[in-house]
């Protein structure tokens, strides 16, 4: 298999076409073997992935470390090609609590540091607050990147679940590469008003979610035990009878699927990428297994009448339930 690339917008950097999200390796999904979270980095390294996803607040620290570790044993050539993507600003105390969000210049720049030291690296790739600070002005933060820029600690800006007025603020304060931010089949808020914007700035969008955390993977049961530490414990789509309508979408889902000889994770992640040549889908895979089964949804074409059978199963605002807990809802900028 070939891998293809896509840019990151007009000031980005040529990325994979699929690149992995390696949240779910450290935390909010239950235990994880650290052993095959690297396996997986190599394995997806091998088959041309370039971008990996993390963020500094992933089990605080613990996910930059892995990736760090990862990378150290990885053939230089194969470590060379990675191109690391960093979300900051997270708080969160020593009880796993969330606190809010800092970011203000002097935070960013010693989040900053501490990245560079647990990766061991130079320099980060693309570099974002997770959310944006509502306390402190997007063009202060995205700012204090641009001095990182200048600097070569960072190569790139992006931004992370930022609403349209403030993609624009920060756009017009230094170059944005991307906007991070769920999209998939049950998640497609981002088409009315964030998708145009990003489209007319020329910035790219990394799409995580795309499977909605396992919940259209094809793979998840209802009779599924979730540990109090799993995010999807207190997810609004993963509760009683949300959780048994979505469900039923991905039967339907399931069928189309079939149809056409390929998994449900696969048709799920294909029809991402069909939604434009901007969108840089995140897959979270912890195994190789995983891994393997999203590559190839690169080898999956859907035509129109693919995609019309594809809406009918699952139309827009589809999905029973919000995406994140009523308290974190109120933290996306996206959203408002």
């Amino acid at each position: 298999m070939t891998m293809n690339t896509r840019s990151l917008g007009t000031t980005g950097p040529q990325v994979s076409a699929l690149g992995l999200g390696c949240m779910g390796m450290s935390a909010l999904y239950g235990e994880a073997d650290r052993a095959e979270s690297i396996a997986t980095i190599h394995a997806a390294l091998e088959a041309g992935v370039t971008l990996l996803d993390t963020g500094d607040f992933y089990a605080m620290g613990h996910n930059e470390m892995l990736i760090g570790e990862a990378l150290r044993a990885a053939p230089a050539a194969r470590r060379e090609q990675a191109l690391l993507s960093v979300k900051f600003g997270a708080l969160r105390d020593a009880d796993g609590n969330w606190n809010g969000y800092d970011g203000r210049p002097a935070a960013v720049k010693n989040f900053a540091a501490y990245s560079l030291q647990r990766l061991g690296v130079d320099h980060i790739d693309v570099y974002r607050i997770a959310r944006v600070d509502p306390d402190v002005p997007i063009e202060e933060t995205v700012g204090a990147i641009a001095e990182l820029v200048e600097k070569g600690y960072v190569r790139h800006i992006g931004l992370s679940e930022a609403g349209a007025d403030t993609i624009r603020r920060a756009a017009a304060t230094a170059p944005i590469s991307d906007l991070q931010i769920e999209y998939s089949l049950i998640s497609r808020g981002i088409e009315e008003r964030i998708l145009p914007t990003t489209r007319e700035l020329g910035i790219a969008v990394t799409a995580y979610g795309v499977l909605s955390r396992g919940l259209i993977s094809g793979h998840f049961r209802a009779d599924r035990q979730l540990s109090p530490t799993d995010f999807r414990a207190h997810s609004p789509r993963f509760q009683g009878e949300n959780l048994q309508h979505n469900l039923a979408l991905v039967e339907a889902l399931r069928k189309i699927a079939e149809g056409k000889g390929v998994s449900v994770a696969q048709i799920a992640i294909a029809w991402v990428l069909s939604r434009g040549e901007d969108i840089v889908p995140l897959i979270g895979a912890r195994t190789r297994e995983r891994l393997a089964e999203a590559l190839g949804a690169l080898e999956v074409t859907l035509d129109p009448a693919d995609l019309a059978a594809i809406e009918e199963a699952v139309p827009a605002d589809a999905a029973a339930g919000e995406r994140y807990p009523e308290a974190q809802m109120a933290h996306l900028d996206s959203e408002r």
